[in-house]
């Protein structure tokens, strides 16, 4: 008698299972994006706090205390970039310990372990819409409209896929990782630390080139490979569609007595495919190494 699919243990086939489970893709991420407020006064409205909070932060102490904001418009500057980090930091978190927050059901029931991380990204992206929306709207305020360009926009996009393509790929392996060694929580929490940080949200990029190959005279392929770095890309794809065109309209005001924007990163078209590469190639690292830990998975939780 011929063995039907369901006399067979169940087998994984990668990512490739997201696509066929479809469905319970859709499921975890309606669960995910509709319990994350439960019971809570604020509700959505927290989406707004968490970046209103660090921007005021980072605004009064890098653009007041530091004078940094001699940036023109250095405000929605930092505002583009923060939001670009918000959805790398919460889909790497949320994907790296998805495994073990759905420990019940991976012990359990048969189903592609990868559905955890890849829902935990997606929803990390609805909670970034609202954000985008917010800078969005401030771009609309200053004239933003009236600059804004159709490379900006597809720059734009392509900036989230690659920061989450890039975020999936880092939270396949880590949560891969945290299954059997709980310190990978910890590294992540160090790695996320160093992320604001280690791109252009804070400062320009052209302080980086001054730093490296003016102060410290170090070669410039140091700066090439920071360029590289994809949540990088990101950031400066965000500056390219948004700050950019609000800002010429602020530095082409009449009696504007500021500084010169902060010219376009070169090769920003090459470097945006060198970046979306790098991404990929996390995201096909980081499935390998969930693929072979995987079988593993309910004895370790």
């Amino acid at each position: 008698m011929p063995r039907t699919e369901f006399d067979v243990p169940g087998k994984s086939h990668g990512l490739i299972d997201v696509v066929r489970w479809r469905y319970l893709l859709r499921l975890l991420v309606r669960t995910g994006v509709t319990t994350r407020y439960r019971n809570s006064v604020l509700g959505w409205l927290w989406s707004y706090v968490r970046p209103a909070a660090q921007f005021f932060v980072f605004w009064v102490v890098l653009g007041i205390f530091m004078d940094l904001d001699r940036v023109p418009n250095y405000a929605v500057y930092l505002f583009s970039g923060i939001v670009v980090i918000n959805l790398f930091s919460e889909g790497f978190k949320n994907a790296t310990t998805s495994i073990v927050g759905n420990a019940p059901l991976v012990r359990k029931v048969f189903l592609p372990r990868q559905l955890f991380a890849v829902s935990a990204v997606l929803v990390s992206f609805v909670h970034f819409l609202p954000q985008l929306a917010l800078l969005l709207l401030v771009c609309l305020l200053m004239g933003w409209a009236g600059s804004v360009t159709l490379l900006g926009i597809l720059g734009a996009v392509a900036g989230m896929l690659i920061v989450m393509v890039f975020s999936l790929g880092l939270g396949l392996f880590f949560g891969a990782v945290n299954v059997r060694f709980r310190d990978a929580e910890n590294i992540v929490e160090l790695m996320l630390l160093l992320a604001t940080w280690a791109s252009p949200v804070l400062y320009a990029w052209t302080m980086v080139q001054e730093a490296v190959v003016g102060k410290l005279g170090w070669p410039s392929w140091i700066v090439d490979l920071y360029m590289l770095n994809p949540i990088t890309q990101g950031v400066e794809l965000f500056h390219y569609a948004f700050w950019r065109p609000a800002s010429e309209v602020v530095v082409g005001s009449a009696g504007y007595a500021g500084e010169a924007l902060t010219p376009v990163p070169p090769m920003l078209a090459a470097n945006t495919l060198w970046a979306a590469l790098v991404a990929i190639g996390t995201l096909l690292v980081g499935q390998l190494v969930f693929r072979r830990l995987e079988g593993k998975f309910a004895q370790d939780l």
